[in-house]
This record gives C-alpha cells, structure tokens and sequence, in this order.
C-alpha cells in the first residue's frame, strides 16, 4: 500500500481490521486496545476520544502523547518489511503497532508484546 495511502485512511477503518485480526485468533479488543495505550501513551478514555472522532491514521500517531520508550525493542518482519529498518518515523510507527498486534494473534502473552 503506497505509504500517503494508509498515512490519509481513516482511523475508523484501520481500528477495526487490528481488532478482527486479533478477535480471529481468540484475543480481545481491550488487549488490542492496552497494546495501543502502551505504544501511544494515550489512555483508554483518550482512545475512546479518538476513535469517535475521524480522523487519520496520520493524525493519530501525531496527537499520540509520546511513543512507549521502549518501542525500541519491537523488532521483527511486518508484510515483508523489517520494522527497525524503517527509516520514515510515522511508517515504523505503523509497523509497530501491526506487528504488536500480529504478535497478540500469535498467541504471545502480553509481558512479551509490551517488552515488559
């Protein structure tokens, strides 16, 4: 997916495709959910705010309070990509967060997702 492409999608429509792929797999929205307000520092009531708002997965990740410090340690392969090789900032930050997820459907307890 051209990266302008999924940097203008609506959060609206990406939140639910990461949910699905965790609910599939037998994992819940509020794990998706606590992975989130791990990466972002956002709160579960500053999630919820923006979630009922549209905007952009862009805007998103620019309004998010401050990435987890240890977002540094998400390492690995997401579609082909190894996401500590990411050099566009916002790109890896989107990578981040799928291979999080990816990892939650996966089956991998949330102390090892959220390098705890």
């Amino acid at each position: 997916m051209p990266r302008q492409s999924i940097f203008n999608m609506s959060l609206n429509k990406i939140y639910p495709a990461l949910v699905q792929k965790a609910e599939r797999k037998n994992r819940t929205q509020a794990e998706v959910n606590q992975i989130i307000c791990w990466l972002t520092s956002y709160s579960q009531s500053d999630l919820d705010t923006q979630l009922a708002k549209d905007i952009t997965y862009q805007t998103f990740f620019e309004e998010a309070p401050q990435m987890n410090p240890n977002c540094a340690l998400i390492t690995g392969v997401v579609c082909g990509i190894r996401v500590e090789d990411i050099e566009d900032p916002l790109m890896q930050k989107i990578h981040w967060l799928d291979k999080l997820v990816d990892e939650l459907a996966k089956g991998k307890t949330m102390e090892k997702i959220l390098r705890e």
